[in-house]
């Protein structure tokens, strides 16, 4: 029986928090599948995926890189995202196209703060995982205490498949517990080398091997029913168990290794084979076309429909990289954007490596490519056949929370700038440009500072030009704290020729989204409407609700979206020459302004959680700092001998603490930062977000 070649392709991506070592591993898989000959290293500037030279420079990943290689008859797509905070936006576009991913975890640190939130991201994404505890060869690496804090940080059941050989710098292989053999790396040492397992860790590989088999008899049907048959697992039935609680989520498979060391990167890749999805095995693409839900499946002769999720302008073309869902892509097609709603022709398709690229003739359902020629084409644009129009949904973009004032230090160059600053939005969609409409200045925002210093990096460095920035804001946000009722607006203009008449009544509410809607205060808006016997019809109703939203951009307090409401349509009155469409929106709009105006608002900054590392005798100074800063401390404890603090901190008060926590702590101070949301600001605020 002849294999679907779906069925050998595998869509990955390599997740962590930053520094567990994500793009080492994503050079050992390219070198030990041949596709590298030699070994990319962070702290040398020559790896793959961090090509660029801000990454190879700031020793991080950036922006995501996709590359293609070979395993065991299995070509694998795979994207290495970035770690840092600010770029997860990167994150969230990459995870939208996957199937599946691998989750790299530091042997001594365990689950960090930005683990977390890429965990959840993929959470949210269904994406199964499998995950890697690497640098086990560090002072302090411990399987044992790294899976726990998977357990109970990221609640997922842990599947522990393999056992350390040696510990911290005498770590040398693992036990394979699926097959029962040791795999043993010597030193310089390019493949491990197979045998028993060593009598010293008989007992303790049984010990783990039972536990591992009870915890799959556990949650798989097929494997409970041979395990109270037999008392025991074949290799077979637990492998193919462990194959389907991975693409189900209801457990993650976890091995160890270090891939600085090489160390472990073989039974890694078996992992991604064995385990981890392929296009045949994910459910079918959902999108819609005329107000219809369709399906399409991962099917080559089906109708092409394919999701760009990155736009790269290099100096020789525009890339759009996409995810073909079904049908066929070949070169010089025409296909149709079912955003813009225009046809657009391919020029050319890459297989990508980072940034180089291979030629390809087409491009099948479940392959991740660029392709060359697209002109308008966006991060989140569907393309699909002409004949057959689908559109998918987009990946979400990430509102701004932090923002610079930046103009051209020569006059001469303001345009350049503009077309500069586009291009970047072009690329990243998580960056906005706008003009201030009262200095007049071009204030770009992003998602941290770091993301705004790269911006204008990029800026001076590709595009030659000489910048002033100003100093970085907080992007605030208003809410109702208390709304109004029966609030009547009525928008009567007469001035010749057709008039405008809209009579509406409001009522205004504070608004918190329920469960997975939303965590923090004042998220979202809702509308509805309560009028009874059709005093305003329905196609009046909407346009209302389109006034409402027009209003939100603007609060009373400073001018900043407005969020965390309900308005009530309760009333109304209609004419029967005046009233139009564009009366009641109009209405909506000033109606809903002026009620805010009347009501108590609530002026709202964003919030992050931040993790501080410091020695121990460092952690009276730290905390004294943090509640300078109103950070309200949420816990304390020691990780690898170190103190360990967690904090809730206003992000506006956190801008330059990397440098205060070094001078603090002679250069031994870390923290990581993740954005909660939005909270309540001091009434001092009000006056400085204006």
């Amino acid at each position: 029986m002849r294999t679907n070649p779906l069925a050998t392709v595998r869509n990955l991506g390599i997740l962590a928090h930053v520094d567990a070592g994500k793009t080492t591993v994503t050079e050992r898989i390219l070198y030990t599948t041949g596709t590298t000959h030699k070994r990319g290293e962070v702290h040398d500037g020559t790896t793959v995926t961090d090509f660029d030279p801000q990454e190879r420079d700031r020793g991080i990943t950036i922006f995501a890189a996709a590359v293609s290689c070979s395993w065991d008859g299995h070509r694998i797509n795979l994207i290495d995202t970035p770690g840092h905070v600010d770029f997860a936006d990167e994150v969230e576009r990459s995870l939208r196209v996957l199937d599946g991913a691998v989750a790299v975890f530091d042997a001594v640190a365990g689950v960090e703060p930005q683990s977390e939130s890429v965990w959840r991201q993929a959470d949210r994404h269904g994406v199964p995982r499998i995950a890697f505890v690497n640098k086990m060869d560090r002072t302090g690496a411990d399987l044992d205490t790294a899976v726990a804090s998977i357990r109970e940080r990221l609640h997922p059941a842990p599947l522990v498949v393999q056992l350390p050989i040696g510990a911290e710098h005498r770590f040398t292989g693992v036990v394979d517990l699926v097959r029962m053999r040791a795999l043993v790396w010597a030193d310089g040492a390019e493949t491990a080398g197979e045998g028993p397992v060593p009598d010293a860790l008989r007992e303790e590989a049984a010990r783990r091997r039972r536990l591992l088999e009870e915890a799959v008899a556990e949650r798989h049907p097929a494997a409970l029913e041979e395990f109270c048959d037999r008392e025991t697992l074949t290799a077979a039935t637990l492998a193919a168990a462990l194959r389907d609680l991975t693409r189900t989520g209801d457990g993650v498979v976890v091995l160890c290794g270090s891939a600085y060391r090489n160390r472990g990167v073989e039974p890694l890749l078996d992992a991604v084979v064995a385990y981890l999805p392929s296009p045949l095995d994910v459910p079918p693409v959902h999108g819609t076309h005329d107000g219809t839900e369709e399906e399409r499946t991962a099917d080559p002769a089906a109708p092409m429909a394919a999701l760009a999720f990155k736009v790269n302008a290099t100096p020789t073309g525009r890339l759009t990289y996409l995810r073909v869902y079904s049908g066929t892509i070949e070169k010089g097609d025409t296909v149709w954007d079912a955003g813009t709603r225009r046809t657009e022709r391919v020029g050319r398709i890459l297989r990508v490596r980072a940034d180089r690229h291979d030629p390809l003739d087409r491009a099948v359902a479940g392959d991740i490519v660029a392709v060359v020629g697209l002109k308008s084409a966006r991060a989140g644009s569907t393309l699909c056949a002409p004949g057959a129009p689908l559109l998918l949904e987009p990946p979400g973009v990430a509102e701004p929370v932090v923002h610079v004032a930046v103009e051209a230090r020569r006059s001469t160059d303001t345009d350049r700038l503009a077309s500069a600053l586009a291009r970047l939005t072009e690329e990243d969609p998580s960056l906005a440009v706008r003009t201030d409409p009262e200095t007049g200045q071009t204030v770009l925002s992003g998602m941290g500072e770091l993301h705004l210093e790269v911006a204008m990096e990029r800026v001076r460095r590709e595009f030659g030009l000489e910048v002033s920035v100003g100093r970085p804001g907080v992007a605030y946000r208003e809410t109702v704290g208390e709304g109004v009722t029966g609030f009547v607006h009525r928008h009567v203009k007469q001035d010749g020729g057709a008039g405008q008449f809209a009579h509406v009544v409001l009522d205004v509410e504070p608004w918190e989204a329920d469960g997975d809607e939303a965590t923090e205060r004042g998220a979202g808006f809702v509308f509805r409407s309560t009028v009874a016997g059709g005093r305003v019809p329905q196609e009046y109703v909407r346009a209302v609700e389109a006034g409402c939203r027009d209003a939100l951009a603007e609060g009373p307090l400073g001018g900043h979206p407005v969020t965390g409401l309900r308005v009530t349509l309760t009333d109304g009155q209609t004419h029967v020459k005046d009233s139009s469409d564009t009366a009641f929106r109009t209405a909506g709009r000033f109606g809903l302004r002026d009620a805010l105006r009347a009501s108590a608002m609530v002026l709202l900054e964003p919030v992050v959680d931040v993790t501080v590392t410091v020695p121990e005798d460092a952690v009276g100074g730290v905390l004294g700092d943090l509640a300078a800063r109103r950070g309200r401390v949420t816990g304390s404890g020691t990780r690898g001998g170190a103190a360990v603090v967690t904090a809730t901190v206003p992000l506006a008060e956190l801008f330059g603490y990397a440098t205060r926590l070094r001078s603090r702590t002679q250069g031994r101070g870390t923290f990581t930062a993740r954005p909660t949301g939005y909270a309540p600001a001091p009434a001092t605020a009000v006056t400085t977000a204006r």
